[in-house]
């Protein structure tokens, strides 16, 4: 007996050595370019934006909150369905303490030195709004590293570069890099096809959130929803008017492009606009209500006389695949709207259902776009 305890006690201790040599500090490099020592892999998770949960949940697919001990308050609001069905599978998410945003003074320091991250991970958009209030520091004062991470800045120049970081940090470099796959293939599908048969480019309107407010109309430049475009054969027509990923419009802008598609983002966004004109698509939308919605909208003074409307190209898909790495599926559902000759035999919904059932661990419900050209 006395050899057991003796055995036991040297054992544990060889499980604290293997553990504590597992731990190693590295430097790693963010979307920012700054230069951030970690100690991986990170046990302790504090998320700058809720919607960060889209991709480490394809990383702790077993628990995507196993690590996470505090979140912005985002998710619930911006995307509801989502979270109400990782809500039912993971109960536990209801506790994570939550705290507010950057860009309004909101964000409470000393609730995140409470939680004791190993790391914090900041969206490049609140960059400025952190450096101002020097975030940063106080939280470097208190053993807090901070890493930048992007979805939805610059996409295409960020996603990868952001899902290799968190998987490294994560210690989850290998789930990483078959997500990275997986959405190469996937963009090929179409950018290939693109490339060999060279299409006439459609001109298309993004209209950003249409109905949220009463103006219009919020779009994108050269990048997110706007390169979308590009990627899946047509022409962004504000591509020459916005200078950065995100702008606005107006209406005799809208009618002298004279857009023979107009491709409108939305989500059910009634914790910020209640009973808004937005067109609710997501998880379990009622698609019927959302085509009853986008019709509404192309009876704005901006849409007068267009083809778009003439010829019911007129189109509505989820707002958040802006801010996720599973940008890949609006573009194969964006080039079946451009060009349904082109990409007959290509199906998004199939491949978001791939997507989760691969790497996400919550079964996929349908509802995230809608058209006029759909049957009624």
């Amino acid at each position: 007996m006395k050899w057991n305890k003796v055995a036991a006690k040297a054992l544990l201790g060889l499980v604290v050595l293997a553990n504590a040599s597992w731990a190693k500090e590295v430097t790693v490099t963010d979307v920012a370019g700054r230069s951030v020592v970690v100690d991986v892999p990170v046990n302790k998770v504090i998320l700058g934006e809720g919607r960060q949960i889209y991709l480490v949940s394809a990383l702790d697919r077993d628990n995507p909150f196993k690590r996470v001990v505090g979140w912005r308050e985002d998710f619930s609001q911006a995307d509801p369905d989502n979270y109400a069905i990782y809500l039912k599978k993971f109960p536990q998410m209801a506790s994570i303490p939550t705290f507010g945003g950057f860009k309004d003074s909101s964000f409470d320091v000393e609730q995140a030195v409470s939680l004791k991250p190993d790391v914090m991970l900041l969206n490049i958009e609140s960059k400025k709004a952190t450096e101002d209030a020097k975030y940063i520091e106080k939280l470097a004062a208190a053993g807090i590293p901070v890493v930048y991470v992007d979805f939805r800045e610059h996409p295409f120049t960020n996603t990868e570069p952001s899902m290799r970081l968190i998987g490294e940090l994560f210690g989850e470099e290998q789930k990483a890099d078959d997500f990275i796959k997986f959405r190469e293939e996937q963009i090929a599908r179409v950018t290939d096809v693109i490339a060999k048969a060279n299409p006439a480019r459609p001109k298309v309107l993004i209209d950003r959130a249409g109905g949220y407010s009463d103006d219009c109309c919020m779009s994108f430049g050269d990048d997110n929803f706007g390169k979308f475009v590009e990627m899946a054969g047509g022409t962004n027509i504000a591509k020459g008017i916005i200078p950065g990923t995100f702008g606005t419009l107006n209406p005799e802008q809208i009618i002298a492009a004279n857009p023979d598609q107009v491709i409108v983002t939305g989500g059910m966004w009634d914790a910020y606009v209640p009973g808004g004109n937005w067109v609710g698509v997501g998880p379990g939308a009622n698609l019927q209500e959302a085509r009853r919605k986008l019709e509404n909208l192309t009876k704005r003074v901006a849409m007068t006389g267009i083809p778009a409307v003439e010829h019911q190209q007129f189109h509505a898909i989820w707002h958040q695949f802006y801010n996720s790495p599973y940008q890949f599926v609006a573009i194969q559902q964006m080039a079946k709207w451009l060009h349904p000759d082109l990409f007959a035999d290509l199906d998004p919904e199939a491949t978001f259902r791939e997507l989760h059932e691969k790497f996400l661990p919550v079964d996929y419900v349908s509802g995230y776009w809608v058209s006029l050209k759909d049957a009624k």
